[in-house]
């Protein structure tokens, strides 16, 4: 099938024209482009649009999972007759294998897997395969982590066809070859039971599964089954069975497999054992040989990954594949919010080899461990066919990328213009700040200001708290629940003035904001360069009467771009309103409204947060007084809590209950351990 977009809307105001150029540089084979898109001028719809007409296998990237489900669901309604997949970490809680020197620690890999992103990356993986190219992977950072070797995966591929010669006992074989387990009992996913003639498979990657019926060495039925049932679904004549797993290994290879981790374990002892390092020889040998047996038995084992690099028949040091391997070579990579994305990329390589490297010296890993790794952005570089960056704020990077050249999308529906930019000396600028939020108070407006330290946050809102305005302040150290707590307060009422060092979060909707006060504006730095100031200064873009006042001695260079780039797209969209006749206007929430949006702040089951940061469920006197398997109990009951959020894709109310369930087991280990 091809892309069909549906929605009611046609591409309006500057979107043709960034459609145009975009497919165009597409068409024309254009390594690098970039979509500038200010915030509320509708960059995923020109995405979309963008897609159609290039028909290109695409992958949009994000930096967050909370991003890439909100995304994951518009493309679901832009596309509904095609494939649009979701790649993201299929932990709901993770914490990596490490070990402390410091203290001696070693801390044993712990996570708990979510089924149903599981199966979501599994079918992500089974769809690229199968050929289709109407197909959208809306992916998380996570897609460069290594994964098993394409033409492996796609080789254990298990093709059958009503009349096909075939043995029941030998596809037998082959569902163990593709790492499917019988089971007689729980029929869980990657399952198969036999009854008779029939086999019933339960595939990890859809919710229905396979029922197999044979005549004699013939296979004389295939049938789509309900899983819960066991009822027909419908007939096929033809089927593809991709495998359980995505490190799977052709069955001639293994042997070869474990000789080779054999030979690199001896070299690891005999190394050890040349340094004096009797007790990391020892390790290495004992976990090693442990996992050697499980492959033999069972044709893989815990932490199979960290030796992906013998399965995928890769040399020592060679990058790892990933998610990207299995696109066709004219695939599209989307990276929104590129000026956030692209720095996380750089940055995981070189966290993961650190902890990797003290693994290896203290026995609990063979040196192949080392290619278990995300890419490095080198390798990201070199695998990148062509790529569309978008951001607000594009980087030096996506510039030098693209030759400087961007297309920009500037224009919003609702005609609502960047905010106007006033410079004030510093001198009295707190008496001067204090008029204009008794003015905006009056108006029922509401003002953010931010600050270079997290001291100086704090300092103000006391200060404003001691002339009876109504404050709060944002950093860091405040986790992200009250967080969007905080966020919601401000937006019904509850307080006037929000105080913070970093207000400049991608996405961040907030139109009561009617005025943005930037402290210390000529401090230059990371939190004062032109980026992170245009980014600041776009939080009072979606208020009819949005405008930003920057207290400075004196105009730096960040802050002149920062005012001519507003100005001018000011210009711009005050010149097409007028030509159009539009009217600009602040798209208010009602009460209801705001509270279903930022309805993960609203969902905890217990007290406020503790004074003292300490899990509030943990302060609780019950929780203190429970016993031993009350508490394994509660637990559990929190555990499931997490996975059913993270299944629902509302990663933040699962973040809470990873945290809750954390702050308990730290209390049972105290208590029991």
């Amino acid at each position: 099938m091809k892309f069909k977009l549906h929605s009611p809307f046609k591409p309006t105001g500057d979107q043709p024209q960034a459609i145009a150029e975009l497919v165009k540089g597409i068409n024309a084979q254009e390594k690098a482009q970039c979509l500038l898109g200010v915030t509320g001028s509708g960059k995923t719809f020109t995405m979309a649009n963008v897609i159609e007409q290039t028909q290109r296998p695409t992958i949009i990237l994000s930096h967050n999972k909370t991003l890439t489900a909100q995304l994951y669901g518009e493309f679901k309604q832009f596309f509904p007759d095609n494939a649009v997949e979701y790649f993201v970490s299929y932990y709901d809680y993770y914490q990596p294998e490490a070990y402390v020197v410091s203290t001696g620690t070693y801390i044993e890999k712990d996570l708990a897997i979510n089924e149903e992103i599981d199966k979501l990356r599994l079918r992500t993986s089974s769809q690229l395969l199968s050929g289709r190219r109407d197909i959208i992977v809306v992916a998380s950072v996570s897609c460069i982590y290594g994964l098993g070797n394409p033409d492996d995966y796609k080789n254990s591929i298990i093709r059958l066809e009503v009349g096909q010669t075939l043995s029941r006992n030998s596809f037998l074989y082959m569902l163990v070859d593709s790492l499917y387990s019988r089971t007689e009992i729980e029929f869980t996913r990657g399952s198969f039971r036999v009854r008779g003639d029939s086999v019933d498979i339960n595939l990890p990657y859809t919710e229905d599964g396979f029922r197999i019926t044979f005549w004699g060495d013939e296979i004389e039925e295939i049938e789509r089954i309900e899983i819960s049932s066991g009822k027909n679904i419908e007939n096929l004549d033809t089927i593809a069975i991709f495998p359980a797993n995505l490190y799977v290994a052709q069955k001639d290879r293994m042997k070869e497999i474990i000789r080779e981790i054999e030979d690199e374990l001896h070299d690891q002892i005999d190394y050890f054992n040349n340094e004096h390092k009797n007790e990391e020889s020892q390790r290495i040998q004992e976990r090693v040989t442990l996992d050697l047996e499980m492959m033999r038995q069972l044709g893989y084992c815990s932490g199979i990954e960290n030796y992906s690099r013998f399965f995928d028949g890769r040399k020592a040091g060679a990058r790892p594949f990933c998610l990207l391997d299995y696109f066709p070579d004219d695939y599209l990579i989307i990276i929104d919010e590129s000026h956030v994305t692209l720095p996380q990329f750089r940055a995981m390589h070189g966290g993961d080899k650190a902890r990797t490297t003290t693994l290896v010296e203290h026995g609990f890993r063979l040196p192949s461990a080392y290619d278990n790794r995300p890419l490095s952005f080198n390798e990201f570089e070199g695998i990148v066919n062509q790529v569309l960056y978008v951001s607000a704020t594009p980087s030096d990077y996506e510039l030098q990328e693209t030759g400087g050249t961007i297309v920009e999308q500037i224009i919003r529906p609702t005609g609502l213009l960047e905010p106007t930019i006033d410079v004030r000396p510093t001198q009295n600028q707190i008496d001067d700040l204090l008029e204009e939020i008794d003015n905006c108070i009056k108006l029922k407006q509401r003002v953010l200001i931010t600050t270079i330290t997290k001291r100086s946050s704090e300092e103000l809102a006391k200060y404003l708290a001691s002339l009876n305005i109504k404050c709060r302040y944002i950093h860091s150290e405040i986790d992200t629940l009250e967080r969007v707590e905080i966020l919601r307060e401000l937006r019904l009422g509850s307080f006037d003035v929000l105080i913070g060092i970093n207000l400049l979060r991608e996405g961040l909707d907030l139109p009561e904001v009617a005025l943005v006060a930037i402290l210390d504006a000529d401090k230059e730095g990371f939190l004062r360069n032109q980026r992170s100031l245009t980014q600041t200064a776009g939080r009072a873009a979606r208020n009819v009467n949005g405008r930003v006042i920057m207290y400075a001695d004196k105009i730096t260079r960040s802050m002149q771009l920062t005012i001519d780039e507003t100005a001018r797209r000011r210009s711009v969209q005050i010149a097409y309103n007028k030509k159009h006749n539009i009217t600009p206007t602040t798209i208010n929430k009602s009460h209801d409204e705001i509270l279903q949006q930022t309805s993960v702040a609203g969902s905890k089951n217990y007290l406020e947060p503790d004074k003292s940061k300490e899990n509030n469920m943990v302060a609780d006197p019950v929780i203190q007084f429970m016993s031993k398997e009350q508490l394994e109990k509660t637990i559990a009951q929190s555990k499931k809590k997490m996975q059913a959020a993270s299944k629902d894709m509302d990663f933040l109310t699962a973040a809470e209950y990873r945290d809750e369930m954390l702050a308990l087991k730290k209390m049972y280990d105290e208590k029991f351990s």
